[in-house]
């Protein structure tokens, strides 16, 4: 189970945000892109169609400044 936090690796400028308060691993089983100009978002869904987290590639262009210093930095 993962817990909610929110996260960043600028390694890949890469964001997640978990809305479900634990996430099962294998527990989304669909994605819903969503494809930016300066970034893609990706939608985690259940198998019931509920939200679990949102992916962000791009962090650094589709998130405020204030949004990524909030973020625990992973390494």
């Amino acid at each position: 189970m993962t817990e909610r936090r929110f996260t960043i690796d600028p390694s890949v400028d890469a964001a997640y945000l978990p809305v479900a308060p634990l996430i099962d691993a294998g527990e989304s089983v669909e994605n819903v892109v969503i494809e930016r100009s300066n970034g893609t978002i990706v939608l985690d869904l259940d198998a019931e169609g509920r939200l679990l987290g949102v992916e962000i590639l791009g962090a650094s262009a589709l998130l405020t400044p204030l949004t990524l210093a909030d973020a625990e930095v992973l390494s």
